[in-house]
């Protein structure tokens, strides 16, 4: 028995994690290596590996001749029957090929790809390793920066944190712990070349699975995500147990849950609001803490039309257009916010029309609410807000509201 092999495949296979019968193909496809530089060919070179003992056999299958032309792959009867008593001329003998025989340099060739095998291998377990964990989160330590791109160590790899993924107020130091999400892990020869964001709206929504229990066992599940990295994050969330509060238990006792969070995305606020099934429901809830006065919301052309107090409107609008910005995202609608004054001053206006009638809309199902909604914001007059998929990201939008109700209410 082969302590030694055996003990190092057993180390290989516990700090590599690399199986060994991969191991041990690559030390016979080694062997045969080397006896193809001592020979100068290996076509009947075969190599046997005991899986219990790692006791190993290499031999060449040689064909028995009267008269030898070629000594790698031939054997005289005489030289046979000193093998096999019974060799007769035609057959096939093994012969036994002593490797402490073999070279300097086919030794070396032999260790190299035994070599190449090992750091093809650990390839491969990293990218399976991380590519199982796409669309995850994961913690990493700040490696150090190169150019404006961030290198993170994962443990076992290295990821890369692109300046189109960092929140641009958040500022790291080497060494800091932060928590990544996976965008993608590619295969390359150098290794596998993992991306990963700080920006992207499911971070949030995984850091809630890992920090709420009732989203992990389902008893909460969220419905829809709508984020500005950096300043705030809309939540919508449901509870399937009509015993538990869906809001309730993502914000925890004392905020204890979603302050956790708040503090790993450095001060990012988060609002948390209850999922409805009718429209007109999702969208008043969406835009709080404003109050909502009336909602006409229609389904087939995914606008609502809201009526708001008129010391509300700027609170409803939000700060440069936050607020309805982020709740045109949430619910998947286009929302025109108008002040009761300016609504009553609009043709045609009638109040009616802007009560919201439960049973009209009772029918429309969760499948017909877009979750993943990339809402955006354009701003159309002093009459009024409209937000919808058309500009939303300008960094220039301004808030529709009068100079006398221009302050900035959160």
């Amino acid at each position: 028995m082969n302590k030694e092999l055996m003990e190092a495949l057993d180390i290989l296979e516990k700090e590599k994690e690399i199986s060994k019968e991969t191991l041990f193909e690559a030390i016979e496809n080694s062997l045969i290596t080397a006896c193809r530089n001592h020979f100068g060919k290996a076509d009947n070179v075969k190599v046997e590996i005991d899986r219990e003992t790692c006791d190993f056999l290499c031999y060449a299958e040689k064909e028995v001749v009267e008269e030898v032309e070629d000594d790698v792959l031939q054997i005289s009867l005489e030289d046979a029957k000193e093998i096999s008593p019974k060799a007769k001329v035609g057959d096939i003998v093994r012969v036994e090929i002593k490797s402490k025989e073999f070279g300097r340099i086919a030794t070396q060739n032999a260790k190299n790809v035994i070599l190449q095998k090992i750091r093809e291998e650990e390839r491969s377990v990293i990218y399976n390793q991380y590519y199982e964990k796409e669309k995850d989160i994961v913690t990493g330590i700040v490696q150090r920066y190169i150019g404006r791109n961030i290198s993170i160590n994962l443990g076992k790899a290295d990821a890369i944190l692109n300046e189109s993924e960092q929140v641009r107020t958040e500022h790291f130091r080497p060494t800091d712990r932060i928590k990544v999400y996976i965008l993608e892990v590619k295969n390359t020869p150098k290794g596998p070349r993992i991306l990963v964001s700080r920006t992207h709206p499911e971070l949030v929504k995984r850091l809630f699975e890992a920090e709420v229990t009732e989203i992990r066992d389902g008893t909460v599940e969220i419905m829809s995500i709508a984020r500005e990295a950096g300043s705030r994050t809309k939540l919508a969330v449901r509870s399937n147990n009509p015993n538990v509060d869906a809001v309730g238990a993502c914000v925890g006792v004392n905020g204890s849950r979603v302050n956790s969070i708040v503090d790993e995305l450095c001060g990012e606020k988060i609002d948390i609001v209850n999922w409805d099934e009718n429209p007109g429901n999702l969208i008043q809830n969406a835009l709080s803490p404003a109050k909502i006065v009336a909602v006409f919301a229609d389904p087939d052309e995914k606008t609502a039309k809201v009526v708001v107090p008129d010391y509300q409107l700027s609170l409803a609008i939000g700060k440069e257009g936050q607020n309805a910005r982020l709740a045109a995202r949430l619910t998947g609608y286009k929302i025109d916010i108008k002040s009761e004054t300016q609504a009553k001053d609009a043709p045609g206006f009638r109040y009616e029309d802007y009560v919201y009638d439960d049973e009209e809309y009772d029918e429309y199902s969760d499948e017909e609410y877009d979750e993943d909604y990339d809402g955006e914001y354009a701003e159309e007059d002093s009459e009024g807000a409209e937000y919808t998929d058309e500009d939303y990201g300008t960094e220039e939008a301004d808030e529709v509201v009068d100079e006398e109700e221009s302050g900035e209410e959160e």
